[in-house]
């Protein structure tokens, strides 16, 4: 039973390593090229290459060792390259130059 249990518990961290790496190719495939080079990260081909290796890896190649190595691959990309993509690119979530204390109705005062 405990087997089974961690089998699953596995699966599920597979599963997880491969949406975050389909995720990752897919936000690589549609920002535009120009903003890598704006943004001063390696080019757009670079990380399709990188994403779509570490997709195949993910689906095909059963060894931890390089699926884990595609998900630091994976996590570099969201957390240093997407930003800077999507500044460049001046993407927001729907923001038009508020601050961060601004809710959907305006600035938010305490109560005040």
């Amino acid at each position: 039973m405990l087997l089974t249990a961690f089998g699953g518990f596995m699966w599920l961290i597979f599963t997880a390593m491969l949406v975050l790496a389909v995720v990752a190719l897919v936000l690589a495939a549609v920002a535009r090229e120009d903003a890598y080079r704006a943004a001063d990260k390696q080019n757009k081909m670079f990380w399709l290459i990188i994403l779509g290796i570490t997709v195949a890896v993910n689906l095909w190649v059963p060894m931890l060792f390089v699926q884990i190595a595609g998900l630091v691959a994976t996590i570099v990309f969201f957390v240093d390259v997407r930003p800077a993509l999507r500044q460049v690119s001046g993407g927001g979530r729907g923001r038009r130059g508020g601050s961060s204390s601004d809710g959907p109705y305006g600035p938010y005062n305490g109560g005040r």
